[in-house]
């Protein structure tokens, strides 16, 4: 009776329907007093980081026993390390919940060595943001726009991460894809070097940086001047970027069209996500489904956004599902293509 009558109540407070109040009740009973552990396969500073620590600062109120949040970096090859931990170490107890990197998710179908994960087999909670992928440039390059890097006489430096991260990925496949002059710089830990790589003039500039995250890291040298984004890897324009090109209308012919639909187009729906393990209890991980959306339109949450120039266009962890699924059924041709760029 007792059980009941608190079921009642839980129900009512929390305005959710009969038939998920007994999981709520459960997760209430195993979330209170404890800590989710959220990792974040790159390094502090980043967008990644970024929204992971502004997420987690308001999640908590929208789970049953309102457990707190604790986020830790865990880089080291461009996201692969901390993957692999969720996927292989990670409890799958809906208190371990990743960050990572979909462009992991085309590396496995590419077959990549260092991938000890199936990417079908996460249970995927959400991503709060598309990737509007961008190329940027310093002033000091002399690299003003698209045209004129096209032009470039010499080889363009541009600061990446190592390969099977956006940076180093995009930046391949427009250099094969558009026949830009360009020489990648691999081997930076994360976007927040590169963005200092780039302001001491060691690079000219980075392509695979969502604009969402570039507006908000790089706000004060877009506002001088000292970074121009010069090219947009999307399928359509960002409307605050009205008078930057679309890449593929750059695309040399209809295989670099394609590499950069599945490259970069398709994964760009996919690169923000946030997982449990294998394994983890549906009842937990629909109760995160639900918590995180929820979030992502909480009034607090959604005015921290704001401030801080953050860009919300969620993706739910039932569309990530099928998304990643569909990766698995690529055109072979371009997978190949793509297997030889990024090797």
């Amino acid at each position: 009776m007792i059980r009941r009558n608190r079921l009642a109540i839980l129900i009512l407070g929390l305005g959710i329907t009969p038939q998920f109040g007994l999981a709520e009740v459960q997760a209430q009973d195993f979330y209170q007093g404890k800590t989710i552990r959220v990792i974040v396969a790159t390094t502090p500073g980043g967008g990644f980081d970024a929204y992971s620590r502004m997420l987690t600062r308001h999640m908590g109120k929208y789970i049953p026993g309102h457990p707190t949040f604790v986020v830790e970096n865990m880089p080291g090859a461009a996201f692969l390390i901390g993957t692999n931990f969720l996927y292989r170490q990670a409890k799958p107890d809906g208190l371990t919940l990743g960050n990572w990197i979909g462009t992991l998710v085309l590396h496995q179908v590419m077959g990549r060595a260092g991938i000890e994960f199936d990417a079908r087999r996460f249970e995927y909670i959400g991503a709060p943001v598309k990737n509007h992928d961008t190329c940027v440039m310093s002033r000091a390059s002399g690299i003003d726009s698209a045209q004129k890097w096209m032009n470039s006489p010499t080889p363009v430096k541009m600061g990446a991460t190592p390969p099977g991260s956006t940076p180093f990925d995009n930046a391949a496949v427009l250099k094969d894809a558009l026949g830009l002059p360009m020489q990648i710089v691999s081997g930076y830990k994360g976007t927040a070097e590169i963005r200092l790589a780039v302001d001491s003039g060691e690079v000219a500039g980075l392509c695979g940086l969502a604009w969402a995250s570039t507006k908000v890291t790089w706000r004060k040298q877009l506002e001088s001047g000292d970074v121009k984004v010069v090219l947009q890897n999307t399928a359509a324009a960002h409307p605050e970027l009205p008078d930057v090109p679309l890449a593929i209308s750059l695309a040399k012919n209809d295989a670099g069209r394609k590499l950069i639909q599945l490259a970069l187009h398709d994964v760009g729906a996919i690169t923000y996500l946030y997982s449990f393990p294998p394994g983890t209890p549906k009842d937990r991980v629909q109760i995160f489904r639900r918590a995180f959306q929820a979030t992502l339109k909480d009034a607090d949450f959604v005015a921290e956004a704001k401030k801080g120039n953050f860009e919300l266009d969620p993706v739910a962890g039932e569309e990530l599902e099928k998304i990643v699924n569909g990766f698995f059924k690529a055109d072979p041709a371009t997978v190949n293509r793509l297997r030889e760029l990024l090797k």
